[in-house]
């Protein structure tokens, strides 16, 4: 095994497990307008399996409760406005994840490759992104994402 290889197996190992989303940060390329993605201390866990499987869900925090047991037209767009999640497989590389999405949330994401840049900061891991599109407004971004490990 190459010394780059040992360096994503061990990357790969630090993964292992669940991880919980403590803040999720973005910031509009074109302005440089830094916000938080899904607003303040978003609900969020990201899960990676020994079998090569990942899992993502996030919801913002204080989401609208819908009025009846089956939600209106209207409320079902804000849940859905209000969460991200997606399910698939993972490769470490050097200093990054590659997350191949089986199923999504945004049908737009199944079947893409998401990269996520990686460094682990005081035990905690963050992702950056390159230069992005926003999937819910479109806007050309990037974002910075830290977990705990729970």
């Amino acid at each position: 095994m190459s010394s780059n290889d040992d360096r994503a197996a061990s990357l790969r190992d630090k993964l292992l497990g669940s991880w919980r989303m403590i803040s999720w940060t973005r910031k509009l390329s074109a302005t440089g307008e830094e916000s938080d993605a899904l607003g303040p201390h978003p609900i969020g866990y990201i899960s990676y399996a020994h079998d090569g499987r990942v899992m993502v869900l996030v919801l913002k925090r204080d989401r609208p409760r819908p009025a009846s047991g089956i939600p209106s037209e209207k409320e079902k767009i804000g849940l859905y406005d209000t969460m991200f999640a997606y399910c698939g497989t993972y490769d470490v590389e050097e200093g990054q994840v590659i997350h191949t999405i089986d199923a999504s949330w945004n049908e737009n994401w199944t079947g893409t490759r998401q990269i996520r840049l990686l460094s682990f900061e005081a035990g905690r891991l963050v992702y950056t992104t390159h230069d992005t599109t926003d999937p819910m407004d479109g806007k050309q971004c990037t974002y910075r994402v830290m977990f705990e490990r729970t």
